[in-house]
């Protein structure tokens, strides 16, 4: 045992031996990432260590946090019945919407490469405008709305389906039904803008060999050399679809409502808003982002190894 240990830390001390020889012979290129390091390390690793710390904690903000271990995880498991269905619905949406989202993505991706340029750039303009169009919802807002105004309910009125509005976003047997197809979309565009400049960057000459070594179709194709050399590219999309599909807030909120019919399409994200911004218990709401946070590591290293595997 003290071997091994001993073993360890000698392996340790090489590590850092050898990271900072590397910064005294690439201090030029440290210096210009310390910026970006300053940033990130302030807005992004600090508050989440504070986080993890206030989760162990009552804090209201106004006074001083008081540590009680881990209430706020007991509470949240196995008292907070509409966290449960929170829990529920976001990975309802996120199995949904990030597996579908992230393979329509590429297929389209893959489709329409070799169209003719303009083309492409309709197609492209039309998967990435929901993306960073934050009020992309309005548009369903109109169309699903629950009076006889709404253009699904005013056509099917028209056409004698139904004699008064069905309340597409008051029902709770309607609302996640239309929550999810909205997300959908609205999470297609940046995965498929990688995709596209990820298709764009594979050397042609590789086909070319490939079909020289055997390739037949395009199947065989794709399999053994367009996802080896996406690797990066299909990373970068499946982590940013576990991200927008766990990350679910503002739709639900602006779409169907806040609070829901029955907390219907209650997300996690939603419900650390209630705690974080409603009721200002930030103790309570930094265990629940505590909880989101590691459940998307997970994820995220459960799609890097299946990753790994791709052409294998």
């Amino acid at each position: 045992m003290d071997s091994l240990l001993t073993r360890y830390k000698n392996k340790k001390k090489q590590q850092l031996s050898d990271l900072m020889r590397n910064i005294r012979i690439n201090k030029t290129c440290y210096l210009f990432l310390l910026p970006f390091a300053v940033l990130f390390i302030t807005f992004t690793v600090l508050p989440v260590i504070n986080s993890i710390y206030y989760s162990f904690t009552n804090f209201n903000i106004l006074e001083k946090p008081q540590f009680i271990g881990a209430t706020n995880y007991v509470n949240l498991f196995l008292q907070d019945e509409v966290f449960q269905i929170a829990i529920r619905n976001t990975f309802l949406i996120a199995l949904i919407t990030g597996p579908i989202g992230y393979i329509i993505a590429f297929i389209f991706a893959w489709l329409i490469n070799e169209l003719p340029r303009w083309i492409r750039t309709l197609v492209t303009f039309f998967f990435y405008v929901p993306s960073i169009a934050g009020s992309a919802y309005m548009v369903f807002q109109k169309l699903f709305s629950d009076d006889a105004y709404g253009w699904l309910n005013a056509w099917l009125m028209k056409i004698g389906f139904t004699s008064s509005p069905i309340v597409f976003l008051t029902d709770p047997r309607y609302a996640m039904k239309v929550l999810i197809p909205v997300i959908l979309w609205q999470s297609l565009g940046t995965g498929f803008l990688s995709f596209i400049a990820g298709l764009k960057g594979i050397d042609q000459a590789q086909y070319e060999a490939g079909y020289i070594d055997g390739i037949r179709n395009r199947w065989q194709e794709l399999w053994y050399i367009t996802l080896p050399n996406m690797k990066p590219m299909l990373l970068f999309g499946a982590v940013m679809s576990i991200t927008n599909s766990f990350n679910v807030c503002d739709v639900p909120r602006n779409l169907i409502g806040y609070p829901s019919t029955d907390y219907c399409v209650r997300t996690i994200v939603t419900h650390l808003f209630d705690y974080g911004f409603e009721r200002f218990e930030m103790g309570y709401a930094s265990a629940i982002a505590t909880v989101l946070f590691l459940t998307m590591i997970i994820c995220n290293k459960i799609i890097q190894k299946l990753l790994n595997r791709v052409g294998q």
